[in-house]
């Protein structure tokens, strides 16, 4: 038995070819049901540690504050709940969840969607524009809320993007930095047959540290971002398209606090 105890198990399972994630905004949401009526709370106040990382400075690769971010990591109180029960899971291997970031103002969204990551995109490749630049942008950024009917996925307070890390410690290596945009950040990177050949140990270490992360997220009822490994979402529309739901739980909402 390693250090990870039970945990060890989900360390050594694949993680499975995901579902596209393409046309989630076109799900339905349950307006009227009772988990949209699920109030926004302080993930601190359901013992999870986190900072949030855009209202930073010690944010690579950004290194500055994002315009309109919050220093409160807030969600909706059954997303809350699903991972106060993840973090009792953890426990038993002195391991804890550390979040980046949950419900998020759309002023940041903004930011990165029109502003940040297409120059920073320009900047690599000159020649990206239109249609192709847009399609990049949006592997990694979804486009800000579009109306009732299509919220982006952390304006509903069901995304969560967060990682492993010991237990007031240092965090899992994950093989990348959060808010990669690369194919280093994609979930199962480390999964694919043609790294095993000449694979390192720090590979190794990545792909079953996201494996952990993954199948505990998985099996507490979230759903994968296919494209970002430290992006979970439950109840959202993104959650609905990967898992097959009739409907979205959560619309968008505001934070008053």
């Amino acid at each position: 038995m390693t250090v990870f105890g039970p945990l060890q198990a989900l360390r050594d399972k694949a993680i499975p070819r995901p579902r596209p994630k393409s046309g989630y905004r076109g799900v339905p949401i349950a307006f009227d049901g009772a988990a949209n009526a699920e109030p926004l709370v302080l993930a601190q106040a359901y013992g999870l540690a986190g900072e949030n990382f855009y209202a930073s400075e010690r944010n690579p690769p950004y290194y500055h504050r994002i315009p309109g971010s919050i220093d409160a990591i807030v969600l909706r109180e059954g997303v809350a709940k699903r991972l106060q029960q993840v973090n009792r899971q953890l426990a038993e291997a002195q391991l804890e969840l550390f979040l980046f970031d949950a419900w998020r103002p759309q002023a940041v969204q903004i930011y990165f969607h029109d502003k940040w990551l297409p120059a920073e995109l320009k900047r690599r490749d000159p020649s990206l524009s239109g249609a192709a630049l847009l399609a990049e942008v949006e592997t990694y950024w979804a486009a800000p809320s579009d109306g009732a009917e299509a919220p982006s996925p952390h304006s509903t307070g069901g995304a969560v993007d967060l990682t492993l890390r010991w237990r007031n410690g240092d965090p899992l290596w994950m093989g990348s930095l959060f808010d990669d945009t690369s194919l280093l950040a994609h979930t199962a990177h480390f999964e694919a047959a043609e790294r095993t050949a000449a694979f390192s140990f720090s590979n190794e270490e990545a792909r079953a540290n996201r494996r952990l992360l993954y199948w505990l997220l998985r099996d507490a009822g979230f759903a994968s971002n296919p494209t970002e490994w430290w992006h979970f979402s439950y109840g959202d529309q993104m959650w609905a398209q990967l898992t097959g739901a009739a409907a979205a739980l959560y619309a968008g909402t505001e934070f008053t606090g």
